[in-house]
């Protein structure tokens, strides 16, 4: 029964949200490029991820490079629940999830110890779509991870994200953005964004991407993708990706019963 229990629960949940995403065939819905939030939205969502649990907060979360070399992992390595998320730094909507969806409850889980983030950065939209915003953005991303910034500055990057068609992440404005990190730019992160310092970890990151489309997508998975506990919640479900009282229900769900989440058949 608890099989086709959490199955039958995303999928109800998922009735009536939005299924869409960037890649993985799909095209990015017009609601998911509506409009950006402002430094004062971004500021009151900050503030509402207080101190609960044994982190202050997300810039207290600890974060690492993962042994695969393309595994950006932010959190606790023991916590009970896993959330692989697929990202293009460009997608408008990742944004959507991470500004205005899930993710900030996700970061609230994370922060209480029962969650921990492994993130995949893509950078296919660069060839889609033109240009080298998505590849300067991971770079940045991989540099802010050495300064020990990784999770700051992915939040900053996404409540500024710029829109899909303009490739406005240059590199003035991924060091603009870094000024609202404290203790991020300098001498050595800025050299980094400048000079692509981490391209290798880019084209590694891209190809991690695609590889996990498996047979089915073989350019990769639509993005955003989460993989919960080694489980994929299927395209046809990633609404539950947007709604954040759903997708924070589940995370508890998860986090009480591992055993039967892993069990789940979609």
């Amino acid at each position: 029964m608890m099989r086709r229990g959490f199955a039958a629960a995303v999928a109800v949940a998922a009735m009536g949200l939005s299924a869409t995403g960037c890649g993985g065939g799909q095209k990015p819905s017009d609601d998911a490029k509506g409009d950006r939030p402002t430094a004062g939205a971004k500021a009151d969502a900050d503030a509402e991820i207080v101190a609960d649990g044994d982190y202050a907060g997300p810039e207290e979360l600890p974060e690492r490079l993962a042994a695969d070399g393309t595994t950006i992992v932010v959190g606790d390595p023991d916590a009970p629940v896993a959330v692989r998320l697929y990202e293009d730094p460009r997608c408008p909507v990742c944004e959507e999830f991470e500004v205005r969806g899930g993710a900030p409850e996700l970061r609230r889980a994370a922060v209480r110890r029962e969650a921990r983030i492994e993130y995949v950065l893509a950078s296919f939209l660069d060839d889609r779509v033109g240009g080298s915003g998505s590849k300067k953005a991971v770079n940045a991303l991989r540099a802010a991870l050495d300064a020990g910034k990784f999770a700051e500055y992915h939040d900053v990057l996404y409540a500024h994200q710029p829109e899909e068609s303009v490739d406005g992440f240059t590199d003035a404005y991924l060091l603009k953005l870094a000024g609202r990190v404290e203790g991020l730019r300098g001498p050595a992160f800025d050299s980094a964004v400048k000079t692509m310092k981490y391209r290798s970890f880019v084209t590694a990151a891209e190809k991690a991407y695609e590889r996990a489309g498996g047979a089915e997508e073989p350019g990769g998975p639509g993005t955003p993708t989460a993989d919960i506990n080694g489980v994929r919640i299927p395209a046809e479900y990633n609404g539950v990706l947007f709604d954040p009282e759903v997708f924070g229900t589940l995370l508890t769900r998860i986090r009480k019963d591992p055993e039967g989440w892993k069990e789940s058949v979609f």
